[in-house]
């Protein structure tokens, strides 16, 4: 008998793609100009054509140093809720070890009803330790504030009312109200990872998405993590459709690759050396290295619409990953600049990846 086709899904969307910024402030090298309450409405502004231009989520990174224009996390996403109508807003990171997990989850809880269930936290340990001292911790208790810490915030996530007998480093809660709610009752939280296997585990056992910082090297050095995260979590009895995961990494297009490589280099270069000057040490990356990182192999998505399509893809398919964040403005790059890569990874990027990672239809045919 002839197979006739009489049922079918739609496809599944494939994989999410966003941007995110860590709202750094630095004089741009080039032209020279540095302009801290331009720099917050650019900010603004990338969010709502990140938006217009249909990306699925934003992120806004958390720092307290005098390079960076956002320690206020919840309020800058509040801001861009009101100029936004259906892209996700999350943070990158919430640093949680110097934060009362109590507080951060009533703040997202409020933006999640101000932004009609579009928030999200991507909560970390933090790359940079200013926040230590600023809020009265000791930088010896690194590896111990974060677990303890996360371990509220998920109590605080999973019911209204929470009782938890404290730890060294919070009080505890006797049947503590916790409000508001978000609106759908539970945020998403991700677990945002710099690449140790004990982060790893940690987010896996869990049950935790992850989303891994690739932002030197090769892809494939990463791979073994993501097969840790994997194996972990089904070890842990977890789903393995629900252990999800992601990847963050630079990201600048232009039409051409040669462009793009021009365009990008001296902001690339300008950033890493006065966030190390700043904090007391030189990084410094020769040209050389910064092209190898921005081949197909290596961990930088710089060059054009068809060079990072085939980049996303070849990650993809090493990491079956669902999510895919660009840090777009580093080193002061101009806002043009950066609303031109917004706009070429959401409309000549973004269609092709999610169609050819999106899920095949189920189809039922007899």
């Amino acid at each position: 008998m002839d197979r006739k086709l009489i049922e079918t899904t739609p496809a599944e969307a494939g994989i999410e793609i966003g941007v995110i910024t860590l709202g750094e402030f630095l004089k741009d090298p080039i032209q020279g100009q540095k302009i801290s309450a331009q720099r917050m409405q650019e900010i603004i502004s990338a969010a709502h054509l990140a938006d217009e231009a249909g990306l699925d989520v934003f992120g806004v990174g958390e720092h307290h140093a005098l390079d960076f224009v956002v320690s206020a996390v919840p309020v800058v996403l509040a801001a861009i809720a009101q100029v936004t109508k259906r892209i996700r807003l999350t943070s990158a990171v919430t640093v949680l070890s110097t934060a009362d997990p109590v507080r951060e989850f009533e703040n997202f809880a409020t933006l999640d009803l101000i932004s009609a269930g579009r928030a999200e936290m991507m909560v970390g340990r933090g790359a940079f330790t200013e926040s230590f001292s600023l809020f009265g911790y000791d930088i010896n208790d690194y590896e111990r504030l974060f677990p303890e810490k996360l371990d509220l915030l998920l109590k605080l996530n999973a019911a209204e009312r929470v009782t938890w007998p404290g730890g060294r480093f919070r009080a505890a809660l006797d049947n503590a109200e916790i409000a508001p709610r978000p609106l759908n009752n539970q945020l998403p939280i991700w677990v945002g990872v710099g690449g140790t296997p004990q982060s790893v585990v940690r987010a896996a056992t869990l049950g935790l998405p992850m989303i891994l910082g690739i932002i030197g090297g090769t892809s494939a050095q990463f791979k073994p993590l993501m097969d840790l995260y994997r194996s972990t979590g089904i070890q842990a009895k977890h789903d393995a459709s629900q252990l999800k995961t992601g990847v963050t990494s630079y990201l600048h297009i232009e039409k051409t690759s040669q462009q793009a490589i021009e365009a990008f280099y001296p902001y690339h270069t300008h950033y890493f050396e006065q966030l190390g000057r700043s904090r007391g040490r030189m990084i410094q990356l020769s040209r050389n290295d910064y092209e190898r990182s921005a081949s197909l192999e290596g961990a930088y998505f710089v060059g054009s619409p068809q060079q990072v399509i085939d980049k996303l893809l070849y990650q993809h398919e090493m990491f079956g990953h669902q999510r895919f964040m660009a840090q777009i403005d580093i080193g002061g790059l101009p806002y043009s600049k950066v609303a031109q890569t917004i706009e070429l990874l959401a409309t000549e990027v973004a269609p092709v990846v999610r169609r050819e990672t999106a899920k095949p239809s189920n189809v039922r045919s007899i």
